[in-house]
C-alpha cells in the first residue's frame, strides 16, 4: 500500500462510437495504457458506458429513467466483460464496484469500501467503479461519475485524478489547449463550453467544477483525451492535455470526507460576524445565524452561507433546525463544533 493512488474516469463519449456502441479499439488502449503505469499507482477506473452498452437491447429505448435502469442493468456486465478481455492479456484482474450516493455519506460504508479497494490492490486487482443505476434512488444519485471520480480521489487520498474526455483538454475561446490552470476560479470556469455530449451526463463544467473540489484538496487533475498516444502515462507526467494544480491543503482524512463526501441536508446562513468567526476557524453559535434556509435533523451535515447567499463552509449539526430555530438567541448553543466545520 505504499503506492500513490490514481483515479481515472472514462466518460461514455470517450469510450463509444457515435451510434453509441462501445469502442473496442478504445477500451483495448485503456488497458494497454493503464498496464504501462500499473506498477507505479494503486489505480481504480470509474467507468460509463454502461448504459449505452445495453440500451440497443431493448425492444424500446426513450430514456425515462426506468429505461435507463434497465439498460445498466444488461450493460454492467457487457463492459466489465470487454475490459477483463482486454485486462486478461496484461496479466491483470479488474473487479466490479457499484456505487451509491451512501456508500459516501455513510463513514462507516465509505471506510469498508475503502477497505475493500485496499484489499483488492494487495493483489494488483484494478476495481472499475460506476454507479450502481439499478438501485440508485433519484434523489440521491451523483451528479455524474465526474462526482464519483471525485469522492474516490477525495477520500482515498489519491495523489492524481485524470479525467478522459472526448477532445484533448480544456479549450481557450480560440479553440486552442488550455495546458495549466493554477486556480480553477470563476474565470477558469468560464472556458468551460456548456453544451454535454449527447452520450453522457456530464460535460466540461462539470469536470472543472469537480477539478476545483479535487485541487482544493490537494489533488492534481488532468483533463485529456484517451485516443492521444499513450495519453494516461502523458497525463500522468502532466504533458498531455489540461493540467489543473493542486493547492495546498493540510486537512485530516475525515475533514476531506466531510468536505466531499457528505450529502449534504440543510442548509442555514449566518451573519457577518458569525462568518469571520468561522474563517478564525471558531465553532458556529446559534447567535450568529441569521436564518435556516433548509431544515435539518441533529447529525446532519449542512451548508452554510453568507450573508450574499454563497455558500463558504459545511458542518455536521449538533443540534436540529427546530431546536435552533426554539433557541435562536441562546448565545453559547453550539450548532457545529470547530473540529466538524470545513471551510470551502
Amino acid at each position: 500500500m505504499n503506492k500513490p493512488i490514481l483515479v481515472i474516469k472514462f466518460g461514455t463519449a470517450s469510450i463509444t462510437l457515435e451510434n453509441g456502441e462501445l469502442d473496442e479499439g478504445v477500451i483495448a488502449a485503456i488497458a494497454a495504457q493503464v498496464a504501462d503505469v500499473h506498477d507505479q499507482y494503486n489505480v481504480v477506473l470509474v467507468s460509463s458506458g454502461a448504459v449505452a452498452a445495453g440500451k440497443k437491447h431493448l425492444r424500446t429505448y426513450g430514456g425515462t429513467i426506468s429505461e435507463r435502469k434497465a439498460a445498466a442493468a444488461i450493460g454492467n456486465p457487457l463492459l466489465l466483460n470487454r475490459y477483463s478481455h482486454y485486462f486478461s492479456q496484461y496479466g491483470i484482474a479488474i473487479a466490479q464496484s457499484l456505487c451509491e450516493r451512501t456508500h459516501f455519506s455513510n463513514r462507516n460504508q465509505f471506510l469498508q469500501l475503502k477497505k475493500t479497494y485496499e484489499e483488492l490492490w494487495e493483489s494488483g486487482v484494478i476495481p472499475i467503479a460506476n454507479e450502481n443505476d439499478v438501485v440508485s434512488d433519484l434523489e440521491l444519485k451523483f451528479s455524474d461519475n465526474d462526482e464519483l471520480a471525485t469522492l474516490i480521489a477525495v477520500g482515498f487520498g489519491a495523489s492524481m485524478l485524470l479525467f478522459s474526455t472526448s477532445v484533448a483538454g480544456v479549450l481557450d475561446k480560440e479553440g486552442k489547449i488550455v495546458p495549466q490552470i493554477d486556480v480553477i476560479d470563476e474565470q477558469a470556469l468560464s472556458l468551460a463550453d456548456k453544451k454535454k455530449s449527447s452520450l453522457g451526463l456530464g460535460g466540461m463544467v462539470s469536470k472543472l467544477t469537480f477539478a476545483r473540489l479535487a485541487t482544493r484538496m490537494g489533488i492534481q487533475v488532468v483533463i485529456f483525451s484517451i485516443r492521444t498516444s499513450d495519453g494516461v502515462r502523458l497525463a500522468t507526467e502532466g504533458k498531455t492535455g489540461t493540467l489543473c494544480l493542486p493547492q495546498p491543503c493540510s486537512m485530516p482524512a475525515r475533514k476531506k470526507w466531510l468536505a466531499s463526501g457528505s450529502l449534504v441536508t440543510g442548509r442555514l446562513q449566518v451573519d457577518q460576524g458569525a462568518e469571520e468567526a468561522l474563517l478564525k476557524r471558531h465553532s458556529l453559535l446559534a447567535v450568529g445565524v441569521s436564518a435556516v434556509l433548509e431544515k435539518f435533523e441533529c447529525g446532519e451535515v449542512i451548508e452554510i452561507a453568507n450573508t450574499q447567499g454563497s455558500v463558504i463552509a459545511v458542518a455536521r449539526a449538533k443540534v436540529s433546525s427546530e431546536e435552533l430555530e426554539e433557541n435562536r438567541r441562546t448565545r453559547k448553543l453550539e450548532v457545529a463544533h470547530a473540529d466538524e466545520i470545513v471551510l470551502l
